[in-house]
């Protein structure tokens, strides 16, 4: 390209190079006429390479949203998972103390039922002693009694037929 056909870019360059064009075929001067339209060409290039620079900038700005939108939404998913597990842990704990609780209560209660049936037991007990001493008291007056009635049946024996001591 010579210096003569150098172009100007833009908007302002394909105007210019409408112009250049149409002088050159005016003035049947090929050159203008080729530098015209040669900027005409850069121009329209230069628009469509902006166009699709902003266009490769739009998907890429879309991509970038998407991709932080996804690890949004990754993030978000582990942050659940954390909350699930800790809520989990929270009810294992939950129930092992209520597990506790019963089994405390269960054991207390059985103590108390265990400490009223050794009472109880303890009870019948010094029923039994009670009534075994006084069945022997019974059975010692009744032995005085027998002992007594023996003794009077030997004396009167005695008097009734004295031979028959010893």
């Amino acid at each position: 390209m010579s210096e003569q056909e150098k172009v100007a870019g833009g908007p302002l360059g394909k105007v210019v190079g409408k112009a250049k064009k149409m002088a050159g075929a005016v003035l049947d001067r090929d050159d203008l006429h080729r530098e015209g339209k040669l900027q005409e060409v850069q121009a329209d290039a230069e628009a469509e390479a902006a166009a699709k620079a902003a266009e490769a900038e739009r998907k890429e700005e879309e991509a970038e949203i998407e991709a932080e939108r996804a690890e949004t939404v990754a993030e978000r998913h582990e942050v659940e998972l954390e909350a699930a597990e800790i809520e989990a842990e929270e009810e294992a704990e939950r129930r092992r103390a209520e597990e506790e609780r019963e089994a405390a209560t269960r054991a207390q209660a059985e103590k108390a039922a265990a400490e009223r049936q050794r009472l109880a037991g303890e009870d019948r007990a010094a029923a039994k002693r009670q009534q075994a001493a006084a069945e022997k008291g019974e059975a010692k007056r009744e032995a005085t009694e027998l002992q007594r009635e023996a003794d009077r049946a030997e004396a009167a024996a005695a008097a009734i037929d004295p031979k028959e001591e010893n």
